[in-house]
């Protein structure tokens, strides 16, 4: 069980600080199916995909202090800093995590915005698909972000990237 605790709190870790929810959802899962081995469970939900599994995890590791999250006002909405505390870096330093290269695909995923890897991942859920339905599925299910063909584009590619820097 602690295993993929300490996974989760690596790529923390490496990433120094996630800011939002939503990024540290999409960040996970867009490692994960690059071949990480995350294995939280994920569904599509309103934001792309989504895993409770995940959220869960997240708060276990703030209850037992490893995770910091700190919860900001910003506007009409909050959102939440993660980073890992000293217990968790001693945890960590104890429980060591292998995954080569996670590091500089996840710092590089952080220097994206939640918009942008929000469009990865759903383009990774539906990598089953021919390129023309997966924008189909993008125009329709993610009408309100006004994703253009050019950015679809620009996923497929910081996608090929991603998978560059692992091999």
């Amino acid at each position: 069980m602690l295993k993929d605790h300490a996974k989760l709190m690596q790529a923390i870790l490496v990433s120094g600080e996630i800011i939002g929810r939503k990024k540290l959802q999409k960040m996970i899962y867009i490692a994960k199916k690059i071949q990480f081995p995350f294995n939280d469970r994920f569904q599509f939900h309103f934001y792309g995909p989504y895993s409770e599994e995940l959220t869960t995890r997240v708060e276990e590791l703030c209850n037992m202090g490893f995770l910091n999250e700190v919860k900001e006002k910003k506007g009409g909405y909050f959102q939440y800093r993660y980073t890992l505390t000293e217990t968790g870096k001693e945890f960590l330093s104890i429980n060591e995590v292998d995954m080569p290269c996670l590091e500089d695909c996840l710092i590089d995923m952080n220097e994206q915005n939640a918009r942008f890897l929000e469009l990865v991942s759903t383009v990774l859920f539906f990598d089953d698909l021919p390129k023309g339905e997966v924008m189909n599925k993008v125009f329709t299910l993610k009408s309100s972000q006004r994703y253009t063909e050019a950015e679809i584009d620009e996923a497929y590619q910081y996608i090929e990237s991603l998978k560059a820097k692992i091999q």
